[in-house]
């Protein structure tokens, strides 16, 4: 296990700077064949160079801020949540890393997540609705499976991977505001590219947000499980989590403050499903294991 665990953190660590660098290299790319449609490939190049090193570098360096800030998580106060400190004080021995800072989301639905870039700069936060639902061993299976993210080095992957995804959907809307603004622009001036430039605009357009939903899933799923797993081994408990997945899963209602930039952060899907019409198909991309899969592992340890 071991082993696996160290084969895993240096997976990541690679996975990271390919990111990195694939983005850069994609969103590049992007404002090229934004370039043909306008008659400026140098250009739009340059420009989609510049806004891909600046959103590659500040997500290495401030997606926990950026993080925070997009869930409204706030410092969770000691004295109101002592059981939060106090498990966390507790994991971070077990897990043999530094003690995170620890956030408070001002939510109803019970969820939690792990950020930061590495386990020295490492935040877990917690809803609400989380700590006051939930039970002690509760918690401290639902902090063990994020201490476990941050072990992992999942933290600084999964940070960045929310950054250039939001990055991604800000360039779909510069996109869609250019085709709106520069198409009309085109007409009046009589410079339209033609209709090869107009058919890559528009693949372009339908493409990259799908693109940037295959990067979320791709780098989630399996992730989840082993999480659950390390932070067994620091319990050695998996009742614990088990119950805290079901009671989390059982809550009826999502979460106000989640976005799907930042869902494929959280311990569970923070979007409920609106009954069990094709719940298969959405289970098939959605960025999280089925809560069942994940109980029933548990439940075998």
């Amino acid at each position: 296990m071991n082993q696996s665990l160290y084969s895993h953190i240096q997976s990541n660590k690679l996975k990271t700077y390919l990111l990195i660098f694939g983005f850069i290299a994609f969103i590049s790319a992007v404002f090229y064949l934004l370039g043909i449609y306008f008659g400026s490939t140098r250009g739009y190049f340059i420009a989609g160079m510049f806004i891909s090193l600046v959103s590659g570098v500040g997500s290495y360096f401030f997606s926990d801020k950026i993080v925070l800030a997009m869930n409204n998580a706030k410092p969770a106060d000691k004295k109101e949540w002592f059981d939060y400190y106090t498990v966390a004080e507790n994991i971070s021995i077990a897990a043999g890393v530094p003690m995170p800072k620890l956030y408070v989301i001002v939510d109803d639905a019970p969820n939690a997540f792990a950020t930061g870039r590495d386990p020295k700069h490492a935040i877990v936060a917690a809803t609400t609705g989380l700590l006051t639902r939930l039970d002690r061993s509760d918690i401290e299976g639902v902090v063990a499976h994020e201490m476990a993210h941050v072990k992992n080095y999942d933290i600084l992957l999964m940070s960045i991977v929310t950054v250039l995804v939001g990055t991604i959907a800000y360039t779909i809307d510069f996109l869609t505001r250019s085709m709106i603004w520069g198409g009309m622009r085109d007409s009046d001036n009589n410079r339209s590219s033609g209709p090869l430039g107009a058919i890559i605009f528009i693949l372009l357009i339908i493409i990259t947000p799908i693109i940037a939903s295959l990067i979320q899933f791709a780098v989630s799923r399996r992730r989840e499980y082993l999480a659950d797993a390390t932070g067994v081994l620091f319990t050695r408990n998996p009742s614990g989590l088990a119950d805290a997945l079901k009671k989390i899963s059982d809550y009826p209602r999502g979460m106000r403050t989640a976005s799907t930039a930042t869902a494929h952060l959280y311990i569970s899907n923070p979007f409920k499903k609106n009954g069990r019409r094709g719940e298969w198909l959405m289970n098939l991309f959605s960025t999280h294991p089925p809560i069942e899969d994940r109980i029933r592992l548990l439940k075998s340890m």
